[in-house]
């Protein structure tokens, strides 16, 4: 969309950090009257990027807006999982979709190909408890590959998932579960953060315990090895995703059904649960991921986000894998075990591409140039 005047005045006044001839030599948009071009007919130059997913029937209208309300792309049908993994693994199955190391320094490499019958069996895992389209589940998981699988799972068959970030209490699982009515949680024994086992699956009891009349079953996956209490015939371990079969068909989702809902922190009062929909959504991760962080098809982005915000839906997850991207994902803390730790990763996977925290730089500013300096 086009550029306020106040954010042109800001790019005059910082006009002396003038990006280098080389970064501007690999950009993927070079020429200005990109934001004519949007300015002059902004649902156009949307349907462009649209018309770069694949669709399984065709949209008859790019945009309703009301305001403060707007429906994109009505009437078309279209599943997100299918174009951040099926197309992908058809193409270049080969090709490294996620690049994942934890904390304690072990590393996974999973391809296109792999994704899609990981995501798939999950798919079918949680079907076999009893999800379908329309239902919604709960994702309380640390930072590992099967955290974007599941989310892509319940993308894939039209279940709605809501990531509640694991570092979050009982209490905030509790209250974003019953919230969004999820018939299933997802999570894991444990994570590891700081040199600490995080116990997810004991905060998730907790939190059943609260009261969770929705939720009938729980899927643990093993990840920290450590002692959990099981709760016959609602909970689940990884051995179900493991047993089920490849075959997974996407489901069919119309433009405005929800892919999901994801919670405000609740820090200035009772969270809050945004609903984001499928195609607008899609359509605007895809776009601003190739745009302004130039994706080619050799870079390895590394986004530091975590998935229970936002940036990690749409800039680990969804805007990266729609671009048949590869992204780096890590489960730990920078400072561990020493705080050259992100520099560390960079060098030993060869990432191309950082997106990090303003506060996450202030951080490193203070901690000096010799951590960088010596990978």
């Amino acid at each position: 969309m086009p550029m306020t005047d106040s954010t042109d005045a800001l790019l005059h006044e910082n006009r002396h950090f003038s990006p280098s001839a080389e970064f501007v030599a690999q950009a993927n948009v070079q020429d200005p009257s990109i934001y004519a071009e949007a300015d002059a007919d902004p649902e156009k130059w949307w349907a462009s990027w649209a018309d770069k997913l694949d669709w399984f029937s065709p949209y008859d209208t790019i945009c309703e807006f009301e305001a403060p309300n707007a429906k994109w792309f009505l009437n078309g049908k279209l599943n997100a999982a299918y174009n951040c993994v099926d197309r992908h693994a058809a193409a270049t199955p080969d090709r490294v979709a996620i690049t994942w190391e934890g904390e304690p320094g072990d590393h996974r490499y999973v391809t296109y190909a792999e994704l899609k019958d990981e995501v798939s069996r999950i798919a079918n895992a949680i079907k076999s408890l009893g999800v379908t389209k329309g239902d919604r589940v709960t994702i309380y998981m640390p930072m590992v590959p099967e955290l974007v699988m599941a989310m892509l799972a319940c993308a894939r068959i039209g279940a709605a998932h809501t990531v509640v970030f694991g570092g979050f209490s009982a209490e905030s699982l509790h209250e974003r579960t019953n919230d969004a009515a999820s018939k299933l949680i997802i999570t894991a024994d444990g994570g590891y953060r700081r040199g600490q086992i995080v116990p997810l699956k004991n905060i998730a009891d907790e939190a059943l315990s609260l009261g969770c009349p929705t939720v009938k079953n729980v899927l643990v996956l093993q990840r920290t090895g450590q002692e959990i209490s099981m709760v016959p015939g609602r909970d689940h371990s990884w051995d179900l995703v493991r047993q089920q079969s490849v075959d997974c068909p996407c489901e069919a989702m119309d433009s405005e059904d929800m892919l999901f809902i994801l919670y405000t922190s609740g820090s200035t009062g009772k969270p809050k649960g945004i609903v984001h929909t499928t195609s607008g959504y899609l359509t605007g991760v895809m776009a601003t991921s190739k745009l302004v962080f130039d994706l080619k098809d050799t870079d390895l982005f590394f986004c530091t986000a975590d998935c229970g915000w936002i940036t990690g839906h749409s800039y680990i997850t969804y805007g990266p894998l729609a671009n048949g991207a590869s992204v780096l994902m890590y489960e730990g803390a920078p400072d561990t075990p020493d705080k050259d730790r992100f520099w560390r990763i960079i060098e030993k996977h060869k990432a191309t591409i950082l997106y990090t925290a303003p506060t996450a730089i202030r951080t490193f500013m203070k901690w000096g140039d010799d951590l960088p300096a010596k990978h």
